[in-house]
C-alpha cells in the first residue's frame, strides 16, 4: 500500500518536490513577505491552476487549449455572482432605482434580477456550479471536436476562437455581466469581510491548500493507467485507436478535468482580488497561462507553480522598475528559457541538479532510497 501511494506521488523523489513546494508557499512565503506581497503571491497562484491544468491537457494529452482562460473566467464570474448578490442586499442598495439587483444592473435600466442570477443567491449551489459549469462546457467542446477527431493546431485556433467569443459576449451584455468593467466592489462571504488583512491571510493558505490537492489529485491520474494511455495517445496516437481504445474519450475526460482545476483557480482569484472581469477571459491571458507551463516546464506539474511563480514575479519587478521596458524583458526571458532550456525549469532540474544531487548521496542511502521508491 506504501509503495502504490509513493508511486501516485511520483515515487519518493516526487513526495520531497512536493513537500519543498509546500514548505515555500505555505511557510516561507508567508513568513518572508508583508501582507500586500502575501496577496499578490496569492494572486499568482491562483494562475498556477491553470498552468496545471494545461499540464495534463497540453503536457500529457498532446492537445495545446489557448482558451484556458475561459474555464479560469467561468469559475470566477460564478463566484463572483454569489459576491455580488451578497453585497447588492435590499439595505445597501436602498438609493438605487431598483433595490436589490447588481449596481451595474440598475444603471442600465435593468428592473428584475435575470432569472440565472437567481440559484446563485445559494453559496452550496455556487460552489457546484464553479466545476460543473466550466466542466459541461469543456465537455461540449471538446465532444464537439475530439470525436470529430479535429486536434492540433485546428484545435488550438478554436479554443483560442472561443475565448476571444465569449470576451465579446460578457462585454457586449453589460446589464447581464457589468460588461469591460466586470463585477466589482465584492465585499462579504456569508458576513465575513473578505478584504481584511486576517482574510487575505487566511484566503491565500486555502488557496495554497487546494492547489497541492489539485497537483496530488493529478499525479494520481498521471500515476495510473490513464496517465500510461495519454502519453501513448501524445506520442502515437493513432496506435492507441488501432489498439481498441477510444482516443476521443480519453481526450474529453483530461480537458473536462483541466477545466474544472482551472475554474478553481478562477474562484479563488475572485475571492483572493475581489473582482472578476471579461480581461481575464481573453486570449491574452491564456495564451500567457501557456507561457506560465512553458517556462515551468509542460510535463512537471510542480515546475508549472515554480514557473507561473517566476514569470509573474519578473512580470512585477520589471514593470516596476521599468516601466516602458517590462515587455520587452519579459519576452526575452520566455524566448530565452525555450531556446536553452525547451523542457522548462522542471528539464534543467532533472539535467543539471538532480544528478549532482544524487552523486551526493551515499552509495547505501542511494540504494535505499531506490529500494523504497
Amino acid at each position: 500500500m506504501k509503495r502504490l501511494y509513493l508511486q501516485g506521488l511520483g515515487g519518493r523523489s516526487g513526495v520531497i518536490e512536493l513537500a519543498v513546494l509546500a514548505a515555500l508557499i505555505l511557510v516561507i512565503m508567508p513568513l518572508g513577505l508583508d501582507a500586500f506581497r502575501l496577496s499578490l503571491a496569492g494572486k499568482y497562484l491562483t494562475y498556477a491552476f491553470a498552468a496545471v491544468s494545461l499540464v495534463l491537457v497540453w503536457g500529457y494529452g498532446g492537445v495545446l487549449s489557448l482558451g484556458q482562460g475561459v474555464f479560469f473566467g467561468l469559475g470566477g464570474y460564478c463566484m463572483a455572482m454569489f459576491l455580488k448578490l451578497e453585497a447588492s442586499d435590499p439595505v445597501s442598495t436602498a438609493h438605487q432605482t431598483t433595490p436589490g439587483i447588481p449596481d451595474f444592473m440598475d444603471w442600465n435600466q435593468v428592473t428584475h434580477l435575470p432569472s440565472f442570477w437567481v440559484p446563485f443567491h445559494s453559496l452550496t449551489f455556487t460552489l457546484l456550479a464553479v466545476i460543473v459549469v466550466p466542466t459541461l462546457f469543456a465537455y461540449v467542446l471538446g465532444a464537439t471536436m475530439f470525436k470529430r477527431r479535429v486536434g492540433g493546431v485546428y484545435f488550438s485556433i478554436i479554443t483560442q476562437a472561443v475565448a476571444a467569443i465569449l470576451t465579446i459576449l460578457v462585454v457586449g451584455q453589460q446589464g447581464m455581466t457589468g460588461g469591460i468593467n466586470g463585477i466589482t466592489d465584492l465585499k462579504t462571504l456569508h458576513g465575513w469581510n473578505i478584504n481584511t488583512n486576517s482574510a487575505k491571510y487566511v484566503l491565500y493558505y486555502v488557496n495554497a491548500g487546494l492547489l497541492l490537492l489539485s497537483i496530488v489529485l493529478c499525479r494520481y491520474v498521471l500515476g495510473s493507467k490513464l496517465g500510461r494511455l495519454l502519453l501513448a495517445m501524445r506520442d502515437r496516437e493513432d496506435r492507441v485507436r488501432f489498439s481498441g481504445y477510444d482516443v476521443a474519450n480519453f481526450k474529453i475526460f483530461i480537458f473536462c478535468l483541466g477545466a474544472a482545476i482551472s475554474a478553481i483557480g478562477g474562484a479563488m482569484f475572485t475571492l483572493q482580488v475581489g473582482f472578476m472581469s471579461p480581461s481575464l477571459i481573453g486570449i491574452v491571458p491564456s495564451i500567457e497561462m501557456v507561457i506560465f507551463t512553458a517556462i515551468g516546464g509542460r510535463s512537471s506539474l510542480i515546475g508549472a507553480v515554480y514557473g507561473t511563480l517566476l514569470v509573474n514575479y519578473g512580470k512585477s519587478a520589471f514593470s516596476e522598475s521599468f516601466p516602458s521596458l517590462w515587455l520587452l524583458f519579459m519576452g526575452a526571458m520566455f524566448i530565452g528559457v525555450v531556446m536553452l532550456f525547451p523542457q522548462g525549469l522542471a528539464g534543467l532540474y532533472t539535467t543539471y541538479v538532480q544528478p549532482r544531487l544524487r552523486r551526493l548521496t551515499p552509495p547505501r542511502l542511494r540504494h535505499l532510497l531506490r529500494q523504497q521508491a
